[in-house]
């Protein structure tokens, strides 16, 4: 009886250890999770600023008709290049999966050479039978995201998207798609984004947006060089946005793995304090019962006190 309440007082305290772990990665990833949705509506301006600037840039382009000059036609090419967001630590439910498994049913039968972000995530992917050709830590926190960005564009660049002269890599044929997981009401959900090549109707959308005032911008000397400025600040701008809402979608994916895991610790500790309780309780009894039943056999019988 003892041990097995020894036994039980342990558990109590382990899982008790465990539950202030688990309230603490609660309220980390709680507050992670503010930290990349703020960077994400935080951008959100500044790449509708991108994306007006780089449609008054097409729209100066067509208008002037000297597109193929400073847009030359690139060689055409079936291979693509895709980056898969997933996490570097567990914890995190299905976050890994569902973003590997989107990405490699999009990927079937494709001649693709695929990135992972994340340890997890390359795992999943060799699993599934994919090979990538790289791995990116996962960025701790918003300042390192760009980091992040930047070594992506270097290893796809150097990887053959881009051709002898970088700024023309945005209107190659070779695809460049991005799979990661986008929050929403209900947690996440996988989502892909094609960033490259930018196609004519894409462009021609651009080009054709409204401006925002009556006074509609020219672009001075339009030339490839003012062009491609905005083409890799909008490559840079969804990588960044890409990131920290796979970064949003992570913490809350653990958030919510970290509410179920402190819920059933809650129980667990319910039932072992019951139980603790019930054998302690036992154990007491017990031990009444010894103490009645000596001085029951202590005491004089009716028959010896009447002889005496």
């Amino acid at each position: 009886m003892a041990t097995t309440l020894i036994a039980l007082r342990r558990q109590i305290d382990s899982a008790g250890d465990l539950k202030s772990v688990v309230s603490t990665m609660k309220a980390s990833a709680a507050s992670a999770i503010g930290q990349y949705e703020r960077s994400v509506a935080a951008l959100a301006d500044y790449a509708h600023t991108v994306e007006l600037g780089l449609g008054v840039c097409l729209r100066s382009v067509e208008q002037q008709g000297f597109k193929a000059r400073i847009l030359p036609p690139r060689h055409h090419s079936n291979r693509q290049h895709v980056v898969v967001f997933g996490s570097d630590q567990g914890l995190v439910g299905r976050f890994n999966e569902v973003a590997v498994e989107h990405a490699v049913q999009a990927l079937a039968n494709t001649d693709a050479k695929v990135w992972a972000v994340g340890e997890r995530a390359h795992a999943r992917l060799v699993d599934a039978g994919v090979t990538p050709e790289g791995l990116f830590a996962v960025p701790g926190s918003v300042e390192l995201i760009s980091r992040l960005v930047g070594d992506i564009l270097l290893n796809v660049q150097s990887s053959d998207i881009t051709t002898e002269d970088e700024g023309h890599f945005a209107m190659q044929s070779t695809a460049l798609t991005l799979f990661y997981n986008r929050p929403n009401a209900a947690g996440y959900a996988p989502v892909s984004q094609r960033l490259l090549p930018l196609d004519t109707q894409w462009q021609h959308g651009l080009a054709n947006q409204p401006w925002p005032t009556p006074q509609i911008p020219e672009v001075l000397d339009i030339s490839a060089q003012t062009l491609r400025a905005f083409i890799r600040e909008h490559l840079f701008v969804s990588l960044f946005r890409a990131s920290a809402e796979s970064l949003a979608s992570e913490n809350a994916s653990r958030l919510a793995a970290m509410q179920r895991a402190d819920r059933n610790i809650a129980e667990l500790l319910q039932s072992l304090h019951a139980r603790f309780h019930r054998l302690r309780q036992a154990g007491i009894d017990e031990e009444l019962f010894d103490v009645i039943s000596g001085f029951d056999a202590l005491m004089p019988s009716d028959d010896t006190s009447l002889k005496s």
